[in-house]
């Protein structure tokens, strides 16, 4: 059997070669940080992905061995070409893909969970606000995933994980006993609807590759996402991407939460 060769020139000589490389969005706070931190202590090199290359390296910092700041701008797509060639002319590989980057709104800054929800209902929602949110939640993690695609083909097995919700889910939220349904707006929820079938559309065409993709939601996570109005802590919230990202014989085209599947 032919040996994968994977092109070293230039590749980052602090990295051990046979280290498997994972680029995680959004990653200088919160889930993405705590994501970002926990493969490092699985054996990753983390590439953290931040809007703000300055804030990514504060965060890095903080993480320490094995972890590097990347100015990756999900909306802006220089910045994801640029973030692209870096992780193919510097690591030489990519492994893992956790598109954690998203944003909860675009609306007046300080409003409450509850006022984000009631400006998110059909008949009041802003346009600009549910495209503005959808260019990072959806066209985002469409834009990287295609940009990091040929890289990700290179390696033996890869993975793609997309960090998506509950209250996402379509056959969830047409129970009328699901707690989260009357916060099913077309601004948030609607993005990680569309996150998923996205998930679902890679999955299908990516099934015959060595690439497995799959949905997962960490659960109502205290985050500035929702002006830490959740219950779980980051460390626990952090979990089911973690298991998800980890987690190399599973199946591909799941939607899954913290206590195990989703319906979608």
């Amino acid at each position: 059997m032919m040996e994968l060769q994977i092109e070293t020139s230039g590749v980052n000589t602090n990295t051990p070669q046979n280290q498997p490389v994972a680029l995680v969005t959004g990653a200088n706070q919160g889930i993405g940080f705590q994501v970002a931190k926990e493969l490092v202590a699985n054996g990753y090199t983390v590439l953290l992905g931040s809007r703000n290359l300055e804030n990514g390296e504060i965060a890095a910092k903080k993480i320490g061995k094995n972890t590097y700041a990347i100015q990756l701008d999900v909306t802006d797509k220089e910045s994801i070409n640029a973030a692209a060639e870096r992780v193919r002319n510097e690591f030489g590989r990519l492994d893992l893909l956790v598109n954690n980057a998203a944003i909860s709104n675009a609306g007046a800054p300080g409003r409450t969970l509850e006022e984000m929800m009631q400006s998110s209902q059909a008949s009041v929602a802003s346009l600009d606000e549910v495209r503005a949110v959808f260019e990072t939640n959806v066209f985002g993690v469409l834009a990287v995933t295609q940009a990091m695609l040929p890289i990700l083909r290179k390696v033996p097995a890869a993975r793609i994980v997309n960090v998506s919700s509950g209250v996402g889910s379509l056959t969830l939220n047409s129970d009328p006993t699901f707690p989260y349904r009357p916060g099913f707006g077309v601004i948030y929820a609607a993005s990680k609807t569309a996150l998923n079938a996205i998930t679902l559309s890679f999955a299908i065409e990516l099934e015959s590759t060595n690439i497995k993709v799959n949905a997962v939601s960490p659960g109502f996570t205290a985050t500035a996402l929702n002006n830490f109005a959740g219950v779980e802590t980051i460390e626990e919230g952090s979990r089911s991407v973690v298991r998800a990202a980890l987690d190399k014989n599973g199946p591909t085209g799941t939607f899954s939460g913290p206590d195990g599947l989703f319906p979608w």
